[in-house]
């Protein structure tokens, strides 16, 4: 007497060719996505619709980054500065310079300039600014040497791991209050110098300054 099998059965194999093709794509296509420099963001350098070289503006003429990013020490987000901002040096400083036209343009109409984001991180991960700036978290630390960079690239991952290892350990990236936009600043020259001040400051500034680096998920996911 032969065993009798539902009638979806004799479709199996092709059901299982079809699904292992589609499980096989899925795969292919999140490590093809999730692991591009476009998601983990690392290396990310756009094209930005103007030129600004930080190396010139920060590193060689000495500009704070405050003075474009004004709201880093009030606000949870840093703001990108608008084009009257850019001309209040030049409309005197290559005032006529081709490459600055859109931010003539821009000066004139009020039509923001379409830069591309560089540094981002998930819409549910909760950041704020001023509160790291205000507690000697420098730009460096999660930007990387952003005054040295002719176009700004994302240097640093952003990841959980990459927080969590500062939260866990915030002595060691905290510097004074008045060196956090200083980006070229560091206690010594003297590599095991620097590490020793850098302990003995920051150990001093997480009791003074009462910094709770907090571990928890709700610090960051709220």
């Amino acid at each position: 007497m032969s065993a009798i099998f539902p009638k979806w059965t004799s479709r199996l194999p092709l059901i299982l060719i079809v699904g292992g093709m589609l499980t096989s794509t899925s795969v292919v296509g999140g490590l093809w996505y999730y692991f591009t420099p476009k998601y983990t963001r690392v290396g990310y350098q756009p094209i930005q619709p103007v030129g600004f070289p930080h190396s010139v503006h920060v590193d060689q003429l000495g500009l704070d980054c405050r003075y474009c990013h004004s709201d880093v020490e009030k606000s949870w987000y840093s703001n990108v500065p608008a084009a009257t901002t850019c001309m209040n040096c030049h409309n005197q400083v290559l005032k006529d310079d081709s490459r600055l036209a859109l931010v003539r343009e821009s000066a004139a109409t009020g039509k923001p300039i379409p830069w591309v984001q560089v540094h981002k991180v998930p819409d549910y991960v909760y950041f704020n600014h001023s509160v790291h700036v205000a507690r000697g978290v420098s730009c460096v630390k999660c930007h990387g040497e952003i005054n040295k960079m002719e176009e700004v690239q994302h240097a640093k991952p952003l990841s959980m791991t990459f927080c969590l290892d500062c939260h866990r350990n915030p002595e060691l990236n905290l510097r004074p209050s008045d060196k956090v936009t200083q980006l070229d600043w560091n206690f010594d020259s003297d590599p095991h110098v620097a590490a020793a001040m850098q302990l003995k400051f920051g150990n001093a500034a997480v009791k003074d300054w009462k910094v709770n680096a907090s571990q928890n998920c709700s610090a960051c996911h709220r």
